[in-house]
């Protein structure tokens, strides 16, 4: 196998064909040249590629769909979905596009966040259908496994589709003619449930591409990961027709079975689970294994705004410690709640007053704090570091900062907002992810990101079968999450219920992309038997309507495609 991550996919013009909204999206060529020449490794790389970048050139220019391209890339779009609006994390800038009712769960049917994912994922299944077209009958060489991760990748795509929208604009084929159909619930379901299936023997051996040559690539691992993903949120994406619980486990088994491992072990001072969300872990041996599938990041090779650049820089402002980036937007902040999951009482974790701040600042003859060594000096004084945070949370996961970095006498961390999100001081910063190496060298330069982002990871599996145990009144559950707390050296339960995993689930992944779907299978996301502030609109958090479980089929969409219907409540 070839490595894929250093190619420039170069391909003809790609012709709009999943969704009805081709004049909108003004799909670009691929590469300028006249010529479609390519060879088959560079092909294939465009079809990863789009998971990960947004057009041709870098971090803007020449994007691959219209609009500000920093905000409509896959991870980014698919994210914010998932994240903004519930108990994770806040949008400092409320006054950006449609920011608000993503964070208050009050979007409607013309919501341009909903239009970008819906958008992006339209394209990139149109990529791939486009590419099988082309060589979908070749049996040649390694075809038939370039074949099956394509059809991985679309499958993916589809699996979006039916989490965030509960129905897709559906076509497995590339066509100019033809207006794309309908797929909900439980068809969608059904075929996505088919299709992984059907591509399982044909993809390579589980655990064949966790290596440096391939890595970022799609084996069996990746087709297990998903397809337990997919049966664990069955009775959500099926309206309750199918219960495939006991599927769940058995493809958890498989993966839990195979050459994966948790990283444990600590290496110069970064925990076994830091290391798996930082600049190295495309490199890092330890970190590699417990990454069954991420899209790759290049700091110089795949520029954009919209991967793991977003994450790092948007949870960062000038003068924050170990931050090893050049690139600061103050954005994204940790919410009270999910503090609350690290401590008995938020007071628990101990972060400097205004009063303290301005006593030290007194104390020591300064007016700010102007360097980093001043920032660590007085963190180490105040409290406030991830460190002291970690060790008080008894929890290495516990991934926030609270110290002085970045302050001023203006701007002091809080826990939470007071009435109304105000700016990025209105809670902890949350550090989890890293452009920092565990070898403890910098990246060159520090622009964009050069952390993977794990879309499917071990941690996973072992907490999939954990629920889905529960769900079936089998026995062995606790054992799973106690091997994820053990990595994490906190303590073990003795007895764990069904109630306790949505706050299970939120302290290995939250921040990761997920967190709007669990709360969903909880029945939590619009229930108001857990709010959150700022839920519903209100400081203190209220109960939403339930439709608001899934997001509307953008208007435009629909306006140009008769074949696509509503969600309810829209």
């Amino acid at each position: 196998m070839k490595n894929i991550f250093l190619k420039t996919a170069i391909v003809g013009l790609i012709a709009m064909g999943t969704a009805s909204c081709a004049d909108e999206l003004k799909i670009q060529s691929i590469d300028p040249k006249t010529s479609p020449s390519y060879d088959d490794m560079e092909l294939l790389a465009k079809q990863y590629g789009t998971l990960g970048l947004t057009g041709q050139i870098g971090g803007a220019g020449n994007s691959d769909i219209s609009g500000d391209e920093g905000e409509i890339g896959f991870w980014r779009t698919t994210f914010n979905l998932q994240e903004l609006c519930t108990d994770v994390c806040a949008w400092a800038w409320q006054d950006n596009e449609d920011m608000k009712p993503l964070t208050n769960i009050q979007w409607t049917s013309s919501s341009s966040r909903a239009y970008w994912a819906y958008q992006r994922l339209s394209y990139d299944i149109t990529l791939y259908n486009s590419y099988l077209s082309q060589q979908g009958d070749r049996t040649d060489g390694e075809y038939p496994h370039y074949i099956a991760e394509v059809r991985f990748l679309r499958a993916l795509h589809y699996w979006y589709f039916l989490d965030l929208f509960h129905r897709a604009p559906f076509k497995d084929n590339f066509s100019m003619s033809e207006l794309p159909t309908e797929k909900v619930g439980k068809d969608l379901y059904d075929w996505i449930d088919q299709e992984l299936t059907a591509i399982e023997s044909a993809l390579a051996p589980i655990g064949s591409f966790n290596n440096s040559q391939n890595f970022g690539r799609a084996d069996q691992g990746a087709a297990y990961a998903l397809h337990a993903r997919l049966a664990l949120n069955s009775e959500i994406y099926t309206d309750g027709q199918v219960k495939d619980y006991q599927k769940a486990i058995d493809y958890c088994d498989k993966v839990i079975a195979g050459p994966y491992a948790l990283s444990t072990a600590t290496k110069n001072g970064f925990t076994g689970y830091e290391q798996v969300f930082m600049g190295d872990n495309d490199t890092n041996p330890q970190a590699m294994k417990e990454i069954i599938f991420a899209i790759r990041q290049d700091g110089n090779k795949t520029q954009a705004h919209a991967g793991s650049t977003y994450l790092v820089s948007s949870c960062r402002t000038t003068g924050m410690p170990y931050s090893y980036t050049d690139n600061y937007w103050s954005c994204n902040f940790a919410r009270k709640s999910l503090i609350e999951k690290f401590f008995p009482t938020i007071t628990d974790c101990k972060i400097p007053s205004e009063d303290a701040v301005k006593k030290y600042l007194e104390d020591h003859g300064l007016k700010n704090f102007e360097n980093e060594k001043d920032v660590i000096a007085a963190d180490a004084e105040l409290g406030g570091s991830t460190a002291s945070i970690i060790a008080a949370a008894n929890d290495d996961r516990a991934m926030f900062y609270g110290g002085v970095g970045g302050e001023s006498t203006e701007n002091i961390r809080k826990y939470t907002m007071e009435k109304n999100i105000k700016n990025f001081f209105d809670g902890l910063s949350i550090v989890k992810w890293q452009n920092r190496r565990s070898d403890n060298t910098s990246p060159s330069p520090t622009i964009y990101a050069d952390t993977d982002i794990p879309l499917f990871r071990l941690a996973e599996m072992y907490m999939t079968r954990a629920e889905a145990k529960l769900r079936l009144g089998k026995a062995g559950a606790v054992d799973d999450v106690n091997v994820i707390r053990a990595r994490a050296h906190t303590n073990t339960l003795n007895a764990i219920e069904l109630k306790d995993m949505p706050d299970e689930w939120c302290r290995e992944f939250y921040f990761e992309g997920r967190r709007r779907s669990d709360l969903v299978r909880f029945g939590l996301f619009t229930s108001s038997r857990y709010v959150w502030p700022m839920k519903g609109g209100t400081p203190t958090g209220t109960g939403v309507d339930s439709h608001f479980r899934f997001y509307p089929v953008p208007d435009n969409d629909r306006a140009g495609n008769p074949n696509m219907h509503q969600n309810d409540g829209y």
